[in-house]
């Protein structure tokens, strides 16, 4: 006798997401950023912070429609991704409408920030003062030349370093948009559990 199958899929379990991790990270720095940085009257100070919290807000509502909802899964999935990519271009916007450079994909300083993993915003400041304290040039070594000249503001810093945990987040949200879309299209959702639990029931094969 074949088993039952399972009504309500197993759900949930966001907190292990890595996707949620790093986007949870990226809202809490962003909370900070914005408190320092930008003017908390203007919208664009209430938009950045409300971006950052669809990021994470999404990423947990859909874990937990997905058992009974592959396609609100995917859906709300997509909008925690699109979420994050606006709030991505309000960080370039920053750096580009106050003339600081947009760190190139290969510095240093990006992968550092990547290797060392942060586990919460506190982590992420004490990159930012590492960088702040080493005077960096743009390739992430101290020269002659950056410790004549006034050293990297932390400005620059801060909004380079979340467009590097946005990048991360972004990716491992495009990684499961693309499993959860292969998942639906092989397994389909609820309707097809529905109908094997009814079919099951009447012990049809």
């Amino acid at each position: 006798m074949k088993p039952a199958t399972s009504l309500i899929a197993p759900h949930g379990g966001y907190r292990k997401l890595k996707s949620f991790q790093v986007a949870e990270l990226v809202y809490d720095v962003t909370v900070r950023f914005c408190e320092k940085f930008i003017d908390r009257k203007s919208r664009t100070h209430d938009q950045m912070v409300q971006a950052a919290r669809s990021g994470v807000q999404n990423i947990a509502e859909g874990s937990q429609a997905s058992g009974t909802s592959k396609k609100m899964e995917l859906k709300l999935t997509n909008v925690a991704r699109a979420s994050l990519e606006e709030l991505r271009r309000d960080y370039e916007d920053f750096l580009r409408q106050r003339g600081l450079p947009q760190w190139d994909r290969n510095d240093p300083r990006r992968a550092e920030l990547i290797a060392r993993r942060p586990a919460n915003a506190d982590a992420v400041a004490a990159w930012a003062r590492d960088v702040k304290n080493r005077r960096c040039g743009p390739h992430g070594r101290s020269t002659p030349s950056t410790l004549s000249t006034k050293s990297i503001s932390y400005p620059e810093i801060a909004a380079n370093g979340v467009l590097v945990l946005l990048a991360v987040a972004c990716s491992l949200l495009d990684r499961q948009l693309a499993s959860l879309a292969a998942a639906f299209e092989r397994e389909g959702g609820f309707t097809e559990r529905l109908y094997n639990t009814r079919r099951q029931a009447r012990g049809n094969p």
